[in-house]
């Protein structure tokens, strides 16, 4: 750091005289030598936001053209945006030090990592590159995006400071270019990396925190980050105790004239030590919250996922519309299954052989069929979902096909009734026996086969009998031809609904159960949002 008056100068890597070569100096209190990073940060938050943003990429995938491309556009925007972000992880809290020349910015910085860095060809008063200083591990990427040189950059912890530091573990200190510096590119590396930070320290001393290049030039244009900044007012050890409170209600007044009411106003001093302790409190409790790239994050995937969310219904369709029962009285409409089950009943009926046929299934009622089954899935269903399952399931064509061909393999056989024919066998042998016995005893002119019985008795008897068995003939006849006519439509019914449930049921279960996926996947990635 140019501007601390403690700095030590070290070689230069040979052969690389425009080059500055960077190490840790022990201060004071620091530890005398270094080890490996205490432990990394990169953790729970840049995972769950790692989940929630795999949840976005699987959803767009499950949707697919059933989401509006528009909407899969800007997804997949955040979705790469916020990828490359959480490849850097969100877990570090960025902390920049701003300020004009002679601030005193880098003494701070040295203030508080308690180390000194140590630079050479640096010209004197004027910070020209960005240092940083990492508390844990895992920075390096994040560094890189930013910007920062390998040679001014440094890890703060080591196992010699124990748990001294723990309080900072994943604060990114940066020391900035002089934003007040002639030279352009000190600017411009100002500018670029002012809207990467977390909280945003504005180092000022006592003759110039006036100064209008910092309120034009930057204060005036941050209005409502009141919240993500600071203001130290550095060098108090140089203002008379009697006078000191005037210049900080003095800053404090700048800073409401600049728009920024609430920005915090903290007194240091890098030379007694007065206010680094405060200060490091403040970062240790930024350090402690969520940083802005992973609020930014959070906010990102979360309006991704509400635009996913606003492609798929609140639900799934209630689960009596998914019930065949109703498709399959239409398609056994439109193929007269009952007319063809009452048709094989009459043929049992009447002791015919030949079975009846069947005839064509009317296009229309299948249509109807179809038509009735899509309007209860499809409400509520948004249009390019209702539009695919449309195309998924059988057209009125292909099901019609299915249905005739269902049911030419439903038996339509008219097999004769056993039982009935043994009846009616039985009662023609009766009225035989009994026309033979009548003519018999006509015959002889015998008065009466059994002496107590008359002859028109038992003549009539076996005639009564006859008609019984006839009768009861006829009954086991018509049972039978309830039976089976009953059976020809359940079986018909059977092969209708497995027609429905793998042309209609099975394509719509599919669709559905992608639509749900889609809707569980945007409502993960938007964890509750």
């Amino acid at each position: 750091m140019s501007d601390d008056p403690t700095t030590t100068t070290v070689p230069t890597v040979p052969g690389d005289a425009s080059r500055t070569a960077a190490r840790p100096v022990p201060a004071e209190d620091a530890p005398t030598s270094g080890a490996a990073p205490a432990g990394a940060v990169r953790g729970a938050v840049t995972a769950e936001l790692e989940e929630r943003v795999a949840a976005l990429g699987g959803a767009l995938a499950a949707g697919g053209d059933r989401l509006d491309p528009e909407v899969v556009e800007r997804v997949e925007a955040t979705v790469e945006r916020v990828r490359e972000r959480l490849a850097l992880g969100v877990d570090h809290t960025v902390v920049a030090l701003a300020g004009g020349t002679g601030s005193g910015k880098s003494s701070l910085f040295n203030a508080v990592s308690g180390l000194r860095f140590a630079d050479v060809g640096v010209r004197r008063p004027t910070t020209s590159r960005v240092t940083a200083c990492v508390w844990g591990g895992d920075g390096d990427d994040l560094l890189d995006w930013i910007g920062v040189d390998d040679e001014h950059r440094i890890e703060r912890e080591s196992l010699l400071d124990g748990d001294r530091e723990a309080s900072l573990r994943g604060l990114v200190l940066l020391d900035l270019p002089d934003h007040d510096s002639i030279a352009p590119e000190h600017r411009d590396v100002v500018d670029r990396v002012l809207p990467q930070v977390d909280l945003l320290v504005w180092v000022v001393d006592p003759q110039k925190y006036a100064d209008d290049a910092l309120h034009s030039g930057y204060l005036r244009r941050m209005t409502g980050r009141d919240a993500s900044m600071l203001v130290v007012l550095n060098q108090v050890d140089t203002v008379p105790s009697d006078v000191r409170g005037d210049l900080v209600a003095d800053v404090r007044r700048l800073l409401v004239e600049d728009g920024l009411p609430d920005v915090r106003v903290h007194e240091v001093s890098t030379v007694t030590g007065e206010g680094v302790a405060e200060l490091r409190d403040v970062l240790a409790a930024a350090v402690a919250q969520r940083s802005g790239a992973a609020v930014h994050a959070d906010a990102e995937v979360a309006d991704a996922a509400r635009l996913v969310r606003s492609q798929v219904a609140a639900r799934d369709p209630a689960p009596g519309a998914l019930a065949l029962g109703v498709v399959v009285d239409r398609l056994a409409s439109a193929a007269g299954l009952a007319a063809v089950g009452a048709a094989v009943a009459a043929a049992v009926r009447g002791g015919a052989t030949r079975a009846p046929g069947l005839g064509d299934v009317h296009a229309d009622g299948v249509g109807l069929a179809r038509a009735s089954w899509l309007s209860g899935i499809t409400q509520g269903l948004p249009s390019r979902w209702s539009a695919d399952l449309r195309e998924r399931v059988a057209t009125t064509a292909e099901l019609r096909l299915a249905v005739t061909d269902a049911l030419a393999h439903v038996p339509l056989a008219v097999r004769r009734s056993r039982a009935a024919d043994a009846l009616l066998g039985v009662a023609a042998v009766a009225a035989l026996g009994a026309l033979v016995l009548a003519g018999l005893l006509v015959a002889d002119g015998a008065g009466a086969a059994v002496p107590w019985v008359p002859t028109g008795v038992l003549v009539g008897a076996a005639v009564a009998a006859a008609l019984v068995l006839l009768v009861a003939s006829s009954l086991v006849r018509r049972r039978a031809a309830v039976r089976r006519g009953a059976r020809v439509v359940a079986d018909g019914r059977s092969a209708l609904e497995s027609v429905a449930r793998v042309r209609l049921l099975a394509p719509t279960q599919d669709v559905l159960a992608e639509h749900r996926q889609v809707r569980e996947l945007a409502q993960r990635a938007g964890a509750g949002d």
